[in-house]
């Protein structure tokens, strides 16, 4: 890609525009990007394009003049260079047929969605190639990044995923800047995995952290969901070198251990004795990992893989274990070596 074309301005649709489709989006704009956000709350996008402002998601953080906000959709994809999805998982397939006839043919697809299809348990890429078809270039964004963050302009570094290079790298062009790191890649199961898994085991550490089990187990259980990751990547075909980058540790250190996660605020107020509903209503954003939990387990059975604390998470989601039966099981198993020998092998 020469430099004129990774310098030019793009025409950008941002599609989704909660916290984190805000958040790049405003990141986008500020870059020197046309930068359209759509969404559905006609309240929301009046406030974008009037005080500058998501009064919902991203309260008392200034948004950059030049970025638009619309309800329209075809209006939003119109002419556009780059479509950027960023609705959660159970949106995106929906998201997707929705766009599929508006896109502009010049315009490559990408996400910053993390999750499965439900019920089917698709990774989003193959959704994406389904529904948008193929000769159509695709990408995910993922890695470690609250939105709040982003928005405040705080340092951050991310991944993008894609098997076309030059659409991957002119992703990470659009999002690069003096406080955004965008690094590039082509293992796009990786990085759905890493990005989907780490809602799951930042649950565990979440209810953890609420019983009080202090910083021992914490770090016991990131490093053993990160085995379970590394696991469940290898009998994919993922690169274990993608699960310790910033779509796998970075991703899910950040969110076993930082109070904006809504993974571990749920699993924290599990771990107090709080009903799901009643965490869930606190915490008033969809919560990625009730889902996840299901196709991560419905991955794992079919790849005939013991995934003992994801496992754990989804049964205490579904009210099959309390947190403390959960933590019994987890630590009545059986003693074993830490890594066998063969997870790295063909």
């Amino acid at each position: 890609m020469t430099e004129a074309l990774e310098n030019a301005a793009l025409d950008i649709a941002v599609l989704g525009a909660g916290s984190w489709g805000t958040a790049l989006a405003a990141l986008m704009a500020r870059n020197g990007h046309a930068v359209t956000l759509w969404g559905r709350d006609a309240n929301v996008a009046a406030a974008i394009e009037r005080d500058h402002e998501n009064p919902r998601y991203l309260p008392g953080i200034p948004l950059p003049h030049n970025l638009r906000a619309s309800t329209d959709l075809a209006e939003t994809l119109a002419g556009c260079d780059l479509v950027l999805v960023v609705v959660p998982s159970h949106a995106f397939t929906e998201t997707l047929r929705a766009i599929a006839p508006l896109r502009p043919t010049t315009a490559g697809v990408a996400w910053a969605t993390k999750g499965f299809e439900p019920g089917s348990g698709r990774f989003l890429h193959e959704v994406a190639e389904d529904i948008v078809g193929p000769g159509v270039p695709l990408a995910v964004v993922t890695g470690p990044s609250f939105a709040k963050e982003v928005t405040l302009g705080l340092p951050t570094a991310v991944t993008v995923h894609g098997e076309d290079a030059a659409f991957t790298q002119q992703v990470a062009d659009v999002l690069h800047g003096p406080a955004f790191r965008a690094y590039t890649g082509d293992d796009m199961v990786g990085a759905e995995l890493g990005g989907a898994m780490k809602n799951v085991l930042a649950v565990a550490t979440g209810v953890a952290d609420g019983m009080q089990l202090g910083l021992n187990a914490r770090a016991g259980l990131i490093t053993r969901g990160l085995n379970e990751m590394l696991r469940l990547a290898a009998a994919l075909g993922a690169r274990p070198e993608t699960l310790m980058g910033l779509a796998g540790l970075g991703d899910l250190v950040l969110t076993c251990t930082g109070d904006l996660s809504r993974n571990r605020r749920l699993g924290l107020a599990l771990g107090r004795g709080e009903s799901l509903d009643e965490a869930v209503r606190q915490i008033g954003q969809v919560v990625e990992s009730v889902q996840t939990a299901n196709e991560v387990m419905r991955l794992a059975d079919r790849c005939g893989i013991e995934l003992p604390i994801s496992a754990a998470v989804r049964a205490v989601l579904h009210g099959e274990l309390t947190p403390t039966d959960g933590l019994r099981q987890l630590l009545a198993r059986e003693q074993k070596p830490e890594y066998p020998e063969t997870l790295f092998k063909d």
